[in-house]
């Protein structure tokens, strides 16, 4: 229950009490407004903090993995999706599926992030089909292992070319319609292995993840003018067509679990709660930060 009052302010000394600075005789009036905590319901918390219905959301590389957790998190708290990865029959099906299951409206668009005419297209066309572009979580990512001293140089451009170039024109085209809208909320999907090394011979990765966590401060810094959020996630082991042989493997996944605070992997429920933070209004006062949704892994 909200009660709204319209008040004279008491004088001392023939000024405004809640005002001295004002001049006098005053007229001022001061309008309260008091809040019933008791009476006011949960439903109207989560609204006002959380609620994204009838935003719009791009999601890359959704096709598979965490792109699809990230996808119908979006889905489930009302928000128009946009999916685009570059397999497209895989994509459809995934926005079939989320479609039906949630009633969201889910379009898949073939795109590949590297390719900055692709990526224009289809923000554009996010926004002709809904209105507006209020959300991008650029999720595409790929990996590459070798030791370091024997990768071709192919090898780590590819890796580098989708994890960070993929990330800076998909965030940054999205961006120059944001920009005309004065908001919107970015969200780059990064890795433990931006903060931390490991025994995993996989260098691009790692060099890629922690590029992509400061890349997130710099557009921060650049879009808050604005009204535009840039935020990270940093995910520790969850299951995905990245990680479908460590899962597999039972000792590995006790070693990881071991390795971890929690004791345990991820789980992809684990990640909707941070996304769904990052892109509502609960987080209108965070940007730059890089949550890592890690079970502990980077702090022991």
């Amino acid at each position: 229950m909200l009660l709204t009052l319209d008040l004279e302010p008491p004088l001392i000394n023939n000024r405004p009490a809640w005002d001295p600075l004002l001049p006098r005789p005053s007229t001022h009036k001061q309008v309260f407004t008091i809040v019933n905590r008791t009476t006011m319901s949960k439903s109207n918390i989560t609204d006002l903090c959380f609620g994204i219905q009838g935003d719009t959301a791009i999601v890359t590389g959704a096709s598979s993995g965490l792109g699809i957790t990230f996808a119908e998190t979006l889905a489930e708290a009302g928000a128009n999706v946009v999916i685009i990865a570059r397999r497209y029959e895989k994509l459809k099906d995934v926005a079939d599926r989320i479609s039906r299951e949630t009633g969201a409206s889910v379009l898949p668009i073939k795109t590949d992030v590297t390719k900055e005419e692709q990526v224009v297209e289809m923000a554009d066309k996010t926004v002709e089909e809904f209105g507006s572009l209020d959300i991008i979580v650029n999720n595409a990512g790929i990996s590459a292992m070798d030791p370091s001293v024997d990768m071709p140089l192919s090898e780590w451009k590819k890796v580098i070319n989708v994890n960070l170039t993929g990330v800076f024109l998909t965030a940054r085209t999205a961006a120059r319609h944001m920009i005309e809208q004065e908001s919107g909320k970015v969200v780059n999907i990064a890795s433990i292995y931006g903060a931390v090394g490991d025994k995993f011979q996989a260098a691009p990765y790692y060099a890629s993840k922690a590029a992509v966590i400061n890349l997130t401060r710099a557009f921060a810094i650049e879009w808050a003018p604005h009204n535009i959020n840039v935020n990270g996630i940093a995910p520790g082991f969850f299951p995905s067509e990245m990680t479908e042989d460590i899962f597999q493997d039972e000792a590995t996944k006790k070693l990881l679990a071991s390795r971890t605070a929690l004791g345990r992997t991820g789980k992809p429920v684990d990640l909707k709660g941070a996304l769904l933070f990052l892109v509502s209004p609960a987080a209108d006062y965070i940007t730059g930060e890089t949550i890592f949704v890690d079970g502990g892994w980077t702090a022991l």
